[in-house]
Formats: structure tokens, C-alpha cells, sequence
């Protein structure tokens, strides 16, 4: 029961993932948007004052936000697509129909009812306006439950057909016919039963943000400390999309959500501080500046003759945990060696969340330092106080580099270039590419990537039930974990680390994950299986 429990969450958490990769970019493109508006910057660059160019910034932004305001949306269809096993675009489409029918199922049961509010301004009433219907306000809940809900039943219905006359109800038509009574009782059951789960979402929230230090160094804790398992998304993602990460008005509209409040408070130059919610979403510390200090404190730890190829491996993955907040690599380099510095680690990232809001520092980073920049320096010092956030890293940079190298010499730790004698740690190197090009006998697609050779160290094609992927990581669902050649995984194809758990495993490659995922689908579309 416990591993059913944990591979359904994993599952969950995966799927999860399709929407969330999706709102960084939003947010980074709205902080372009509101640099090239910004007041201060148009009294340097003037030409920049131009009807065209802000015109085109301000509807860049509008549409922008739209995503934003709807997220029930987005989580449905992107839950669905991810839970779905089969007809990922059918589940799509269907999630789409779902949902639509649950808002306006439960506006007419709220209308016969007489439970709409009317001429009043509906923030803060517990009720919203989705896609221009009004409705009780469940924000992304509605789409997690919808997409749960839809996928379980396209995953069980999709492929049922009939015959003769009835052919044309089969597959996901079917899927549709048994969704349009489950939802309409959904919505008829929420209408009742959500009110007393707002309350108990509303007052979660503001106990956790009432918890001063110690809600938040359990948050950034069990944000990092779960990377293992792959359900850290299950952490921070309510945090910023939900009311347990906060809930401010802005204008006259209510926003839920760390991040959210955060991009709303960034585009209004009325706003001068930033809101305490924001340290839900300050992440960045550990990424930038604590990392660094770790793999400093590993390198000189290291035998004097390993030197130079440690330097070789950390450079590449110091550089995209700074740059592009990119972790794993070098967490899971410890990780599997020495499990005491990952947990270090762990509690160094919410002790540095703690520190920024005890300082009261409202700047973030939380994919790196480009994401840095563009999010905090054209708000100003005075809204963000982003210098004083470098210094805290800076001092945690030499926090991590002490504390780490102390424990490393202490406890005689096995990092890189501390090895026995026939082990080898390694992220990945240009001679670790050179020498898997060696031994490839089939050209693919990616010329530093043999699809064959994973494939074949996993199990072969059929021992391969599911593919997908996530930053830096490949999720497979295996049916027979036992035959997955893990020392060969690292070895012969440049993965950092392998993870088993249950019948899932997850190959750490890092930054290359999205052209060894299309690789892996290429190669596997052209073998003939017996699935």
C-alpha cells in the first residue's frame, strides 16, 4: 500500500509539472514587460518612449496575465494530459469540455439556488468570475480535482469500443458520455461542500504565515529535501498558486498565491514593498551563491592529482545552478555519497528563507541569477532590497563552503576526487562524451546521445511501460527494475545518478534532458515491441 501510495504521488507530482514549467516563462516574460515600462528606465533610455513599443508591452503583459487568471484551467488540462496514459491529446480536449461544463453547471445550481451575489463587487466573497462565469471561488483546486477526476476516467474508459450502430459513442466519445453526470454532480456536491474548505484553506494559510521563522524553514527544507522522490513540486507549487502562500489585495481584486501577489505587486509602481508572501517564492539563495561554496569546498578537499578533473565536472553544473537555478547535478552528487551533506543542504536552503525574512528582504531568485535580475532590478532598492539579498548570499556562499568542507574532512567523506581506489563519482565530462561515442554503433539523433545504449541498459524497449521527463531528470515507469543497469546508466551514458523507487526510475542527465527524452522516444517509435 505505501509503494501504490508513493507511486501515485510521484505520478501526481509529474504530471504536475506540465503547467508548472509553463508559468516561469510567463513570469519572465512579464518582467521584460514591466522593465521596458518601467518609469526609470524610460528617463535613461527615452526612445524607448515610443506609442509602439510600450503599446506593444502593455498588451504583451495583458495577455500575459490572462494565464494567470486562469489556472484552474491550466492545471486541468495539463493535469490530464500528464495523468493520462494513452490519447494524451483526446485527454487534453476532454479536460477542456469538463471544465467548461462544470462552471456553468454549478452558476445554474448557484442561480436556482439563489446563492449568486449580485451588485456587489465579488473580492474577497468567497465567489469569482471564470472565463466570465460566476462561480465559488476554488481557484487551482478546481483544475487539480477536474484534471484528477478527468484523466481517471479516460485512462479507464478511453479505450472501449462498440460495434455496429454504436461504434461512433466508443473511445474518448465515451470518455465524454460517462464525464457529462460525474461532473455535473461534482459541481452540484462543491456547491456546498467547497465553502467549508475555503474556510479551512483560508485559516491553514494564515497559520502557516503567521508561523514566523518556523513555517519557513520547513518549507524551504522539504522543498529541496524531497528532490529524491521527485515530489517537491507537491511542496512549493500551493505555496504559490494558493491561498496557504498568501492572500492580498491589490486594487480592489483579491490574489491568491506568493506568486501571483508577486506579479501583481511588480507591475503596480504604487506598490513600494513588496509582500511578506513573497519569501514563499525566495529560493534563489541556495541556487546562486550555497551550491558554489559547496562545490568550492569539494574541490579543495579533493587529492591533489583529481584536481583538475573535479574542476572539469563542477565547473559545467556550478555554472547552471547559478545561471539557470538548475540543482541536481551536483545535489545528487553528494546525495549517493554522502547523504549528510544533502541534508546540510536541505536545511541551509530554509535557514537562508528564514534569514531574508527576518532581514525583511523581498527579492527573489528562484531559477537563478537571470531570473534575478530581470525579476528585482528594475523594482529598485526600495521595493525589493535586492543588494542586501547578495549579501545574505554571499554569507551563505561562506556557510556552505565551511560548514561543508569541515564535515567532508571530518567524517572522511567520499566526494569528488576523494574516492577509493576503483570507485569513481562523476556528473558529466567532455571525455565521458568522448568515450560513449567510442562504443556507439548506431548513429542517432542527437550526436552526444545513444538512445540504443540507455534503452538497452534500462531493460530493453520492453521493460519500458512509460517515458517522460522533467528539468533535468527522465521519469520512466519499469516493469522489472531489477535488470536496470545503473552503474552502466552513469558510466557509458553521462547520467549523474539513478534513482529506484517502486517501479519508477528517474536518470538524472541534467541540462540535456529534453534532447535525451527526444532520443530515447525516437528510438523507441522506430523498435518494434511486444507491450
Amino acid at each position: 500500500m505505501k509503494e501504490k501510495i508513493m507511486n501515485s504521488l510521484q505520478r501526481f507530482s509529474k504530471a504536475m509539472f506540465i503547467p508548472v514549467l509553463i508559468l516561469p516563462i510567463v513570469g519572465v516574460l512579464i518582467a521584460v514587460s514591466n522593465i521596458f515600462t518601467n518609469v526609470r528606465l524610460l528617463e535613461l533610455l527615452p526612445f524607448l518612449n515610443h506609442p509602439f513599443i510600450q503599446d506593444f508591452f502593455a498588451v504583451l503583459s495583458k495577455a500575459l496575465v490572462s494565464i494567470l487568471s486562469n489556472l484552474g484551467l491550466i492545471f486541468c488540462v495539463g493535469l490530464t494530459v500528464g495523468l493520462a496514459q494513452k490519447k494524451r491529446s483526446e485527454a487534453g480536449f476532454t479536460a477542456v469540455l469538463s471544465f467548461l461544463i462544470f462552471i456553468y453547471s454549478m452558476n445554474k445550481f448557484m442561480e436556482i439556488k439563489d446563492m449568486l451575489l449580485k451588485n456587489i463587487p465579488l473580492s474577497g466573497t468567497g465567489q469569482t468570475l471564470v472565463l466570465g462565469v460566476q462561480i465559488l471561488d476554488m481557484g487551482i483546486f478546481l483544475g487539480l480535482m477536474l484534471g484528477i477526476v478527468t484523466a481517471y476516467i479516460h485512462n479507464r474508459f478511453c479505450e472501449i469500443e462498440f460495434n455496429n450502430a454504436l461504434q461512433i459513442y466508443g473511445g474518448s466519445r465515451f470518455v465524454f458520455i460517462v464525464l457529462i453526470p460525474v461532473v455535473v454532480i461534482l459541481s452540484v456536491c462543491l456547491t456546498y461542500l467547497w465553502p467549508f474548505v475555503q474556510h479551512g484553506i483560508l485559516s491553514l494559510g494564515q497559520f502557516i504565515n503567521h508561523s514566523g521563522g518556523v513555517g519557513i524553514f520547513l518549507y524551504g527544507m522539504l522543498e529541496r529535501i524531497l528532490i529524491p522522490t521527485g515530489l517537491h513540486h507537491l511542496v512549493y507549487t500551493p505555496f504559490l498558486y494558493s491561498p496557504l502562500g498568501g492572500v492580498v489585495e491589490i486594487n480592489g481584486t483579491v490574489l491568491e498565491g506568493a506568486r501571483n501577489i508577486y506579479y501583481a505587486e511588480m507591475a503596480d509602481p504604487t506598490i513600494l514593498h513588496l509582500s511578506p508572501t513573497v519569501i514563499w517564492d525566495a529560493r534563489g539563495i541556495s541556487k546562486m551563491f550555497g551550491l558554489l561554496g559547496a562545490c568550492l569546498a569539494m574541490y579543495q578537499t579533493a587529492k591533489p592529482k583529481n584536481r583538475a578533473k573535479v574542476k572539469a565536472i563542477l565547473v559545467p553544473a556550478a555554472f547552471a545552478s547559478l545561471i539557470a537555478g538548475v540543482t541536481e547535478p551536483i545535489e545528487f552528487t553528494f546525495l549517493f555519497v554522502a547523504p549528510i551533506l544533502f541534508i546540510v543542504h536541505a536545511m541551509l536552503s530554509g535557514l537562508s528563507m528564514v534569514v531574508l525574512n527576518l532581514l525583511d528582504i523581498r527579492a527573489i531568485g528562484p531559477n537563478g541569477i537571470i531570473d534575478f535580475l530581470l525579476f528585482n532590478l528594475p523594482l529598485g532598492i526600495e521595493k525589493t532590497d535586492w543588494p542586501y539579498y547578495i549579501l545574505v548570499g554571499l554569507v551563505f556562499f561562506v556557510l556552505y563552503y565551511l560548514i561543508f568542507k569541515f564535515l567532508i574532512i571530518k567524517l572522511n567523506l567520499k566526494t569528488l576526487g576523494r574516492e577509493s581506489s576503483g570507485q569513481d563519482t562523476k556528473l558529466y565530462s567532455k571525455n565521458d562524451y568522448k568515450e560513449k561515442q567510442q562504443k556507439r554503433t548506431d548513429h542517432q539523433p542527437n550526436d552526444d546521445i545513444d538512445a540504443k545504449l540507455i534503452v538497452t541498459l534500462l531493460g530493453g524497449p520492453d521493460n519500458i511501460e512509460n517515458v517522460d521527463n522533467c528539468y533535468t531528470r527522465l521519469r520512466l515507469i519499469i516493469r522489472d527494475v531489477a535488470v536496470v543497469d545503473e552503474d552502466n546508466l552513469k558510466l557509458q551514458t553521462g547520467a549523474s545518478a539513478v534513482i529506484k523507487k517502486g517501479n519508477n526510475v528517474q536518470v538524472v542527465y541534467g541540462l540535456k534532458i529534453n534532447a535525451v527524452r527526444r532520443a530515447v522516444d525516437a528510438h523507441l517509435i522506430n523498435i518494434p515491441t511486444t507491450n
